[in-house]
């Protein structure tokens, strides 16, 4: 990275600045289990209770304590924006470094905002935005809007040209090394508008958001619906099969839950080995997010990674061990966060995306 692309580099929190707090080792399975193994089934919790080799009741405990704790934020269906029609991009924005904050303000009042961090480079405010399919601003519209609004300096449109990899699971009982390790690469996804119709709306709009931590947590949704918990079981499965439901998990609080950096490792290499390299630096463990995204004349970087770890020298851990098994890269550079302005995960099919262009750009 060129010394005029950085500007001075806010404070990187580390875990002994950081609000981690000590878990126990049930607790550290049982939160890997709740990311990754949490099953459309009648009583899910049981399923994982099997899984850990204790109680339904002692599963359900354990949960609501660290549901009150702030180690996990939520367990929600996760649905795939795109497959939904939904525009989206990452963006990055050069805004006032003297008050981030004023203009956070203005990006984070996007109800299509669901992640904006302030990062350590000139272009320091990073965020993904989603907008209908049917906006009337766009998200070219949109954008202009908020760059008035912020007063941003520049900002760089960063859509997803290539997804290898978005499944963010952080690893509570390994260390380092299994972070650091190589997986097995996957098959690259592709992205586009999946098929749905108003029953599959009406089945986001029940099931969205938090999950009750109860026996059958499907059951309150199942009602609002009119139906049983095994149709509507049996629907959720079906849009999990047609790529609408990426699944259901435990969203964490990084900090809360011991992993206090993340990295956003950018990478340059050969244009015609992009899709080689794409799916080795994604099956690396503490590797959440992968993808392909478009250069500028002042950003060279075609290839995403977000890395993930207890401290900044375990997420350098991670992107050194890619940078030794991809042997070609021709430059590199790592962002980190120093504060996050906004994570929560998108509510589809509601008012909020028209209210917000009527409000703030009169349409």
């Amino acid at each position: 990275m060129a010394a005029g692309d950085v500007t001075a580099s806010p404070k990187i929190r580390s875990r002994r600045d950081g609000a981690a707090v000590p878990l126990s080792e049930l607790d550290k399975k049982l939160l890997n289990l709740l990311q990754g193994s949490f099953p459309l089934e009648p009583r899910p919790f049981a399923r994982v209770a099997a899984l850990a080799g204790v109680s339904e009741e002692q599963v359900l405990s354990a949960t609501q304590r660290l549901l009150h704790d702030r180690i996990i934020r939520q367990i929600t269906p996760i649905y795939d924006t795109r497959a939904f029609g939904y525009a989206s991009m990452l963006v990055a924005a050069k805004v006032d470094p003297e008050h981030p904050w004023r203009a956070a303000k203005v990006v984070n009042s996007h109800p299509g905002v669901s992640h904006n961090y302030l990062r350590n480079h000139a272009f320091n405010m990073w965020f993904t935005i989603a907008v209908e399919e049917h906006s009337r601003l766009g998200l070219q519209g949109t954008l202009d809007v908020l760059q008035e609004l912020t007063g941003a300096e520049s900002i760089r449109q960063l859509p997803t040209l290539r997804l290898f990899k978005i499944r963010m699971d952080l690893e509570m009982e390994g260390g380092t090394g299994d972070l650091a390790a190589a997986g097995v690469a996957e098959e690259p996804r592709e992205l586009g508008k999946q098929p749905f119709d108003e029953y599959d709306r009406e089945v986001v709009r029940a099931t969205q958001g938090d999950l009750p931590v109860v026996p059958e947590p499907f059951a309150p949704a199942a009602a609002r619906l009119g139906i049983g918990v095994p149709a509507l079981l049996a629907h959720l499965e079906g849009m999990r099969e047609r790529g609408l439901l990426r699944r259901v998990a435990a969203i964490l609080f990084h900090r809360r839950a011991g992993f206090s950096a993340n990295g956003m490792g950018v990478w340059k290499v050969p244009e015609d080995r992009i899709f080689e390299i794409g799916p080795r630096m994604a099956a690396f463990r503490g590797i959440s997010h992968c993808y392909q995204r478009p250069t500028y004349p002042d950003w060279p970087y075609q290839i995403f990674t977000m890395a993930h770890g207890r401290s900044k020298e375990e997420c350098d851990a991670v992107l050194d061990a890619i940078a030794r098994d991809v042997e070609v890269v021709q430059d590199r550079a790592t962002l980190y966060s120093s504060t996050e302005f906004k994570k929560i995960r998108l509510l589809y099919f509601t008012d909020d995306f028209r209210d917000w262009e009527r409000e703030h750009a009169g349409v």
